[in-house]
């Protein structure tokens, strides 16, 4: 079963940079939309960032002009580039995507395991 898999988490200090890059595990016909996602600890999950099959992009009002969410499409691969990183913007960020394994199926939601930022002096 194709999963998402992520990397590129870690820890910085508070105006730091990260880049966090996510790709299939196996081998997919295609992926249409694709996104972040971060859950910090006694917090439900939300919305960071998402990019379309077709490039557009969303952010979560929080991270616009830190965040900035690109899309390699010959790699099915998605980044998330975040500046100026704050102690709250630590959580375990997820990707998601919607995932076509072949030509006969339907597309599905997908989920990688997660990586942990932690943004800390």
């Amino acid at each position: 079963q194709v999963q998402l898999v992520e990397s590129g988490g870690g820890l910085v200090q508070p105006g730091g940079s990260l880049r966090l890059s996510c790709a299939p595990s196996g081998s997919i016909f295609r992926i249409y939309t694709m996104g972040w996602y971060r859950q910090a600890p006694g917090n439900q999950r939300e919305l960071v960032a998402t990019i379309t099959g077709y490039g557009m992009t969303n952010y979560a009002d929080s991270v616009k002009d830190r965040f900035a969410i690109s899309r390699d499409y010959a790699k099915n691969t998605i980044y998330l580039q975040m500046n100026s990183l704050k102690p709250e913007d630590t959580a375990l960020y997820y990707c998601t995507g919607d995932v076509r394994v072949d030509i006969f199926s339907s597309s599905r939601a997908t989920w990688g395991q997660g990586t942990q930022v932690t943004v800390s002096s």
